[in-house]
């Protein structure tokens, strides 16, 4: 069995990961971490949950410098102030063990405790690149000490417009730096980045490309916007467990309430929510509590659950990439799944030039729930003393939110199942609850990796109208997603870039089985 030691990563590290129980690396782990820990410019291609933060963060923890007050060492760039909080919930137990501070930075938030935190002096920087620039012009810090930069999520930051932000700040770090590239596709926009600007880059790529489109069914309905939430609860009641995109943070909270009072079991996921609650609603839909979560696309990013029947893109994508995003949350493991999108006439142009991004050609049709696939979904009961069902069952409107197997099984509609649980009889609220539910309002990861296993990675409609009738109603954990040694050796590396000089296109590869955020 291969162990962290093995890899390159000292004694105090290996000793801060097995007091969280993780012991044997995964594979991004096992093939990424040697090159980085040597020095060298890496490129990786991994899913997402494959551990990425480990195999990027331990070579950092392990490499990086002392740093001065306003002058970090190593930076880590990422999208979204969600991966960034993530990633510094990784690293900074492990960072503790040796001494290493590590910070966040993104917006949306108060620039007094990251001001602070900079003036105190950090080593690792966790940035998105909108809030970075921002301090950069505040003169709160420089980057010229920075030896080692981590671009994570770079397919991503593309999707998101960064790439001009992305590459200014490389630019500002040092000339001998190294440079590690984390994304889960190797297309265009990133492969400029790894020929500009990473200089004879080991390429690894771990996993399966992308989902392929062709391993899920897509349905193009034509539904009026007052009749979006009940065709949405008959499609959860048939399919099961599912995803809905919403393109508003108040989007998803007003859906979240109206399928309440449809009796559908959801939670929200989007950026207003603080990491305890975005980690609950997570545990919640993977560990079946509920059976729909309902989010936003930034909020989507690294979700990795197993077993999403359908994704409902409640609101219209950007673009194909994210259309692509989007269904890429079912139909894993060699599974089929669903995409159903809904297409109002103002959206027709849209979902054409995404349909021909994508490389698909269906109809725009009205809505027909019973040609899709039925599953059968069983509701785990809330655990005991868990309060997070609270305003699922004030905004459910009395009893309507009962599902239990005698009086909920959607028999051809669906078979959700839930065990029965002791409640509070609401039945007198029952009347009331049918009132505010017709004038409902706003209310509003799990990063689990997958196991190791395989081989090193390869380089390189429907028509129909819709019935509105309503159906009736481990001992050893391996490179965890919990992803520091002290090194203090730092293998130099060949040679200095020149300026306004693209290095060399890359030729060691190995084959391996905010912008205001």
């Amino acid at each position: 069995m291969v162990v962290f030691s093995d890899l390159g990563i000292g004694p105090d590290l290996v000793q801060a990961l097995e007091k969280q129980g993780i012991v044997e690396p995964f594979e991004v782990q096992s093939e990424s971490i040697p090159d980085s820990i040597l020095g060298h410019d890496v490129c990786c291609r991994a899913p997402t949950g494959s551990g990425k933060t480990l195999a990027f963060g331990l070579p950092l923890l392990a490499r990086t410098q002392k740093a001065n007050r306003k002058r970090p060492t190593s930076l880590i760039l990422t999208p979204t102030r969600e991966l960034a909080e993530q990633i510094c919930s990784v690293l900074k137990p492990l960072a503790k063990a040796i001494g290493v501070n590590v910070l966040s930075v993104y917006g949306g938030v108060s620039y007094r405790n990251q001001l602070r935190g900079l003036e105190d002096g950090v080593e690792i920087l966790v940035a998105c690149p909108g809030r970075l620039l921002d301090l950069i012009e505040r003169k709160a810090l420089s980057l010229n000490d920075v030896s080692i930069i981590v671009l994570d999520e770079a397919d991503r930051m593309a999707d998101m417009g960064f790439m001009e932000p992305v590459c200014e700040i490389i630019e500002m770090c040092s000339e001998n730096r190294q440079t590690i590239l984390f994304s889960a596709t190797l297309d265009e926009d990133v492969i400029d980045i790894v020929e500009t600007y990473q200089t004879n880059p080991i390429t690894i790529e771990v996993g399966p490309e992308e989902v392929s489109i062709d391993s899920m069914q897509h349905y193009f309905w034509k539904v009026k916007n007052h009749k979006r939430v009940e065709v949405t609860a008959e499609i959860v009641r048939k399919s099961g467990r599912s995803i809905i995109f919403c393109r508003t943070r108040m989007g998803v909270n007003r859906l979240d309430e109206e399928l309440k009072g449809e009796g559908i079991s959801c939670t929200p996921l989007h950026g207003g929510l603080n990491q305890n609650q975005r980690d609950r609603a997570m545990r919640k839909f993977s560990t079946s509590r509920i059976m729909v979560l309902i989010a936003t696309d930034v909020a989507s990013r690294g979700i990795d659950v197993e077993g999403v029947n359908c994704v409902i893109n409640y609101d219209p994508p950007e673009n194909g990439k994210a259309y692509k995003h989007r269904g890429g949350r079912t139909a894993r493991a060699g599974t089929n799944g669903i995409v159903v999108s809904y297409v109002p006439k103002s959206k027709e142009r849209l979902y054409s030039r995404i349909q021909k991004e994508v490389g698909v050609k269906y109809r725009y049709t009205l809505p027909q729930v019973e040609v899709l696939e039925e599953n059968e979904f069983e509701l785990i009961p809330p655990e005991k003393g868990d309060r997070s069902d609270r305003g699922r069952r004030r905004g459910s409107g009395g009893n309507r939110n009962r599902i239990s197997r005698n009086k909920r099984n959607f028999s051809s509609r669906g078979k959700q199942k839930e065990r029965p649980s002791k409640r509070r009889d609401n039945s007198k609220r029952g009347k009331r609850g049918e009132s505010e539910r017709k004038n409902s309002g706003d209310n509003s990861k799990n990063n689990s990796q997958t196991p190791r296993g395989g081989k090193r990675s390869k380089r390189s409609g429907n028509g129909g109208k819709y019935n509105s009738n309503r159906g009736k109603s481990s001992e050893k954990r391996r490179g965890g997603n919990n992803e520091n040694s002290k090194n203090n050796s730092q293998t130099p590396r060949g040679g200095k870039r020149g300026k306004g000089q693209s290095p060399s296109r890359p030729r060691n590869r190995r084959k391996k089985s905010d912008y205001r955020s």
